[in-house]
């Protein structure tokens, strides 16, 4: 997230935080689709992280990207931290280990979102090459120790880091050590956030075996397709996962406030400072909890707007529905991801169909195959029948839905084009992670360093 929010609006009831998220819904000819994708930043010269400080550094590249695009910076502490376009059509932040991350504008098809990508990335090279900088897509760092990796002067970075440890065993991998590519995608209604928020959780796992691309963890094999989806197993149970209330036929935005309610807060804002909250729930906070430990005590709806952006269930709500499960990965890939969700979720027949072939996937099914995933990615199986096989079905609904939108570029081509990563995938039967490995095994001679050179922007 670039830049938190501040909206000083009071909220003083569930019903406010539930029409919060209820003011979400557009109609359906106002659907967007918004791409989100972090890379690592590195030295070309020796694969070394980048630091956030100093003439060839993070702060350098934000800078320069500044001065090229006009965007306004984002400063926490005198530290620029992020780049906000204008008119707020996108925004450029930095996550924890200085992953760079493009918040795409929301766009009305595949061919905007792959121009604004390349873009960005042609763009950001203008800057990065006379530095020495280049970008890595995959989705767990493949070299770099924790110790090794940078520490971005972000404050709510500070604020997560010393809490991560005391409740799970790999928060602080997540925060420094992965990559994802992400969309977020609109709903027009309750039910319509229902179907799309349970079809797909219950196919988050399939995106993780899918774009599975972080099987190395500081310099060798780790055992793992997705590093990333294994990290997400043990990072904060408390906010993040399946969330199997969503899975209720009657789910709605009020259950989902209820959960949100009794998670732990991370921070408030007040006067531009960051106030530690881990101690308290939001349920704590409106009743009072903070009284006498802040002056402006009472919780408003910018306090509620970042705590939303605290949680990490697979699926997240907010006033739409963000797709968490991807690995970060090459280029082709950055379109590849809301292709996949736009065609299973933003046609009609395609939703229909998606929800008719889930629609008796139990919890406990879906949790065995999110737990499962990591190490086996499409070698896993479900119900009996190796996943590979259940991906080639949702693939085929996937690429119905892109083709029943008719989105057309200017050479006469469809958004099905954009799948065309994943059908390689399927076809070969191999994963990115699995050719990667194959490489280290052999041309590769068991390093990891070729990545850099094989997998850069």
């Amino acid at each position: 997230m670039a830049r938190d929010t501040t909206d000083q609006t009071p909220v003083r009831s569930t019903a406010d935080m539930a029409e919060y998220l209820a003011s979400g819904c557009k109609p359906k000819d106002k659907f967007r689709i918004g791409t989100e994708h972090e890379k690592f930043v590195f030295f070309t010269a020796d694969n070394s992280p980048v630091p956030y400080a100093g003439t060839a550094s993070i702060s350098a590249l934000l800078n320069g990207m500044q001065e090229k695009t006009g965007w306004e910076p984002i400063v926490d502490a005198g530290n620029i931290i992020g780049l906000a376009e204008p008119t707020g059509m996108g925004a450029i932040s930095l996550e924890p280990g200085g992953q760079f991350e493009l918040s795409g504008a929301p766009l009305e098809n595949l061919h905007e979102t792959c121009r604004e990508s390349n873009q960005h990335l042609a763009t950001l090279r203008e800057i990065a090459e006379p530095l020495g900088i280049r970008f890595l897509g995959m989705g767990g760092s493949p070299k770099w120790t924790f110790a090794e990796t940078p520490r971005m002067p972000k404050s709510r970075y500070d604020i997560m880091t010393r809490y991560m440890p005391k409740v799970g065993t790999q928060g602080l991998d997540m925060m420094y050590r992965t990559c994802t590519i992400q969309v977020n995608l609109d709903f027009s209604s309750e039910t319509d956030m229902r179907r799309k928020m349970q079809v797909s959780l219950k196919l988050q796992s399939l995106a993780t075996a899918l774009f599975a691309s972080s099987p190395f963890t500081e310099g060798r094999p780790n055992g793992l397709l997705s590093w990333r989806g294994d990290i997400w197993r043990d990072t904060d149970n408390n906010r993040a996962g399946l969330i199997p209330f969503a899975f209720a036929p009657d789910f709605g935005f009020e259950h989902y406030v209820e959960w949100a309610l009794d998670v732990p807060m991370y921070f408030v804002v007040r006067d531009g400072r960051y106030h530690d909250c881990t101690h308290v729930t939001f349920r704590q906070f409106m009743a009072g909890a903070l009284k006498g430990e802040i002056a402006d005590w009472e919780p408003n709806l910018g306090d509620w707007t970042n705590h939303l952006s605290t949680l990490f269930p697979d699926v997240r709500l907010k006033r739409f529905l963000e797709m968490r499960g991807a690995d970060g990965g090459p280029w082709r890939r950055i379109c590849a991801l809301p292709a996949f969700w736009v065609g299973l979720l933003y046609d009609d027949a395609a939703l229909g169909a998606a929800e008719d072939f889930t629609r008796d996937w139990t919890v406990e099914e879906v949790t065995a195959l999110r737990d499962a995933v990591p190490a086996k990615a499409l070698g896993a199986e479900f119900r009996g029948r190796p996943l590979l096989d259940v991906a080639k079905q949702v693939l085929d609904i996937a690429r119905s839905g892109l083709a029943a939108r008719a989105r057309l570029n200017d050479e006469g081509f469809d958004e099905t084009v954009f799948l065309s990563p994943l059908e390689e995938v399927l076809a070969k039967r191999a994963t990115l992670a699995e050719d990667m490995l194959s490489l280290y095994h052999g041309r590769w001679g068991g390093s990891v360093e070729p990545v850099f050179t094989d997998y850069q922007y």
